[in-house]
């Protein structure tokens, strides 16, 4: 089998990434540690800005991306946002704007949110993504190539360590 020089659906892409919003460090791998993130192109599991952005590139390249709202988490949903008393809150929790919690839905389903804002005894509570609304600036750099093995594809993602 011929090696794979460049990014193109099915291949395992090993990437090293740092994320600015805002001009702010919000993640990134340690390449110094040899860190990346792994995922089956194509595949759809990261988002979809900066998956259309690799197509092509090379082993060692490196590029800068911008990838807007709309091509990442959305914009921010106004209907994302629900008000409760500060006696519907657990006294565990503490009541302070940027404090995040899990809550249930009436069906069970897990939603993660964040207190956005406290208003008398009101609670305004945000289930958007975080970075929801936001552009992002990756930098990014492909340092391995591989062909997804057919497991891999059938279960949509990369085994072993790594894998995202």
């Amino acid at each position: 089998m011929a090696e794979e020089t460049a990014v193109k659906d099915e291949l395992v892409v090993s990437l090293e990434y740092t994320l600015r919003v805002e001009g702010e460090v919000i993640d990134a791998t340690d390449a110094s540690q040899g860190e990346a993130i792994q995922f089956i192109q194509g595949g759809k599991t990261i988002i979809p800005g900066l998956e259309r952005e690799l197509y092509g590139m090379t082993i060692g390249e490196s590029k800068q991306v911008t990838v807007s709202p709309g091509d990442a988490y959305g914009e921010v949903d106004p209907g994302a946002f629900i008000t409760l008393g500060k006696s519907d809150i657990p006294d565990t929790i503490p009541l302070e704007a940027g404090t995040e919690l899990e809550l249930r839905d009436q069906s069970g389903e897990r939603l993660l949110g964040r207190i956005a804002e406290i208003t008398g005894d009101q609670v305004r509570l945000d289930f958007n993504h975080p970075l929801a609304g936001k552009t992002l600036e990756f930098e990014v750099k492909v340092v391995a190539l591989r062909p997804a093995t057919p497991e891999e594809l059938a279960h949509g993602h990369v085994h072993g360590p790594g894998g995202h």
